[in-house]
Formats: C-alpha cells, sequence, structure tokens
C-alpha cells in the first residue's frame, strides 16, 4: 500500500457534527456546565494540508466566506499544531491549507474538526508516531468538540462534552442541514439560556447538575431507525437559539412540511439538521428548501473521524 504522507505535505480529513440530543446541566461556579450530548459525525468535512515550514501559519479555501476568520495564534488549527509541537519536541512549524465547508459559528464543530484534522496532519508529517490515546489527550485540552472530531461515529459525550463513549448505531442516518448566512456566539447562546432558566425559576424544573442522555435515543440509535430518533430528538439550547434568531422558526416549520420527519438546532445554531427517511427523502427536502433560497446540504452520519487522505 503507499505512503499517504508525502515528502512535500500531509493530507486530513474531519467531519462536522450534529448533535441528535444535548442536554445542559446548572451553571456551575467555574462558569461552565454539565453536558450530556449524543453525536453523530456527518458527511461534511474539512479539511487540512500541512507542509513543512519554519514557523506556523494558516490559510483558508473552501465552499464557504472565510475572511472572518483569525489567522494569527489564536486560531485553533495553529494551537493545534503549536500543542502537538511542544508535546513532541518538534522544533520546526507548519504551514496549514485549510479547506472548509463546515458552517463557521454554525454549531456543527467546525474549528473543533480542523484542530482534530490538523494534529493528524502534522503528526504524519512531523513523524511523531503519537498514538491515538494521545492524540485523543491533546485534543481534549484545545476544546469539548475536538475528541469526537477526531475519533468520528456516533458517541455520548458528557462532563463539558469532551468525556467520549462510543454509541451503537446501526445503518446510516439520512440529513437535510439548512445552513445560515450568519453565525451565533456560543457563549452568548449559554448566556440566553441561563438568563430564562433564572427569569422562570418558579415556572421550570431545575436543570439537573449531571444531566444523562435520554435512552430513547440509544434506543433509536442502536435500531438504526431514523422515525424512532425523529421522536427523540432534544437541544436545550435550541429555545434560546430560536430567541436570538427568530427567523429560524420559518425554516424549521418549513422543513417539517417540507418532508423532514423532524428539524433541530445543531448544538449552539443556526445550522438546522433535519431527519429524513431515505436518500429520496432528502433529495426532495434539498430541493424544497432551496426553492425557497435556502443553502441545503444532503449528508449523512456516521462517518469517521479525523483520518490521512491519500492524494495519489
Amino acid at each position: 500500500m503507499t505512503d499517504p504522507v508525502s515528502p512535500h505535505f500531509a493530507h486530513a480529513r474531519a467531519p462536522g457534527k450534529i448533535n441528535v440530543f444535548l442536554k445542559v446541566g446548572q451553571l456551575q461556579g467555574d462558569g461552565y456546565h454539565e453536558l450530556a450530548t449524543a453525536f453523530q459525525a456527518v458527511s461534511l468535512y474539512e479539511d487540512v494540508r500541512a507542509y513543512p515550514a519554519d514557523d506556523f501559519s494558516v490559510s483558508f479555501t473552501g465552499s464557504i466566506d472565510t475572511t472572518g476568520l483569525s489567522t494569527d495564534g489564536s486560531n485553533l488549527a495553529i494551537k493545534a499544531a503549536r500543542l502537538l509541537a511542544r508535546q513532541s519536541g518538534y522544533r520546526g512549524g507548519v504551514r496549514l491549507e485549510v479547506e472548509k465547508n463546515v458552517p463557521i459559528a454554525g454549531g456543527m464543530g467546525g474549528g473543533s474538526a480542523d484542530a482534530a484534522a490538523t494534529l493528524v496532519a502534522c503528526d504524519a508529517l512531523w513523524g511523531t508516531d503519537a498514538s491515538r490515546e494521545e492524540l485523543t489527550a491533546l485534543a481534549a485540552k484545545l476544546g469539548a468538540d475536538v475528541p469526537f472530531a477526531l475519533s468520528g461515529g456516533t458517541a455520548i459525550g458528557t462532563g463539558r462534552g469532551d468525556q467520549l463513549s462510543p454509541a451503537l448505531a446501526k445503518g446510516r442516518f439520512h440529513w437535510v442541514l439548512a445552513v445560515a448566512e450568519f453565525g451565533m456566539s456560543t457563549p452568548e447562546v449559554y448566556s440566553a439560556l441561563d438568563r430564562h432558566r433564572e427569569e422562570h425559576a418558579q415556572d421550570i424544573y431545575p436543570a439537573l447538575m449531571t444531566p444523562a442522555v435520554d435512552t430513547d435515543v440509544l434506543q433509536a440509535l442502536r435500531a438504526g431507525d431514523a422515525r424512532q430518533l425523529a421522536e427523540a430528538l432534544h437541544n436545550d439550547l435550541q429555545a434560546p437559539a430560536l430567541r436570538l434568531a427568530p427567523g429560524l422558526h420559518e425554516i424549521l416549520e418549513l422543513g417539517e412540511q417540507s418532508g423532514a420527519l423532524a428539524g433541530i438546532v445543531s448544538g449552539s445554531g443556526p445550522t438546522l439538521a433535519f431527519l429524513v427517511p431515505d436518500a429520496d427523502s432528502a433529495l426532495e427536502l434539498q430541493v424544497a428548501l432551496g426553492a425557497s433560497g435556502l443553502n441545503a446540504l444532503r449528508v449523512t452520519g456516521p462517518v469517521h473521524g479525523a483520518r490521512l487522505v491519500q492524494e495519489w
């Protein structure tokens, strides 16, 4: 088999994700929340090509507008490369070229996918021979969604979403994504949830300190049953995201009226994920949403996590 690493560069690919279930625990003293989520990696990918260099840099291309992305040391891909270099003792740098397809600030973990793919690409380029366990430990230091972008598939996330356990998932699920023309700040969505809980504390049940994923979700994934999963979809961040971006209500209604089994805000939004029964239904829904002027994409899940890509 041909070595997938060229002496000149390494290419890795990592997927975006949909949270098919997300419960948010009480706000804690450190400003964070315990989460219980079910992730599914889907076939919308970030591609990272890593080239030898003396310092660290990143540039972007792809199907989405990347003009607002930072290219300095605050960028998550550069953070990932520098972290691996420090950990391994590598003394050079890397030039990263990122082909972005996952919506920016869209609730699908695009930045996390960049970081995961960067870890894999740089490990191959530099010959650092890090184990998957070592890469996962580094991923957890970069952000809650990075370990899942590295592992892919279907998984249950607890803690801050970074404590992963694989979930059995049978077959293939078909999704149609309605991609917004704007992004949403994850901290703002969480803050809106906290404010709502505080303002309505007398009227709603208090959030659990340590939430759990509902068994209905696990059963639906295990059965590979899209209709059963549609009944179990849940996201505590959906209501605050819809309050911050009320126009998403209409898109959710349109998708469900146009054949989706159910729609859900992905993560902290604003991307909407519509679950459909099969590939034909996905195409029909994509056409219907597109006819209304929306950017609609068909994806499937689960798919594998960050991997090297052979280009010749």
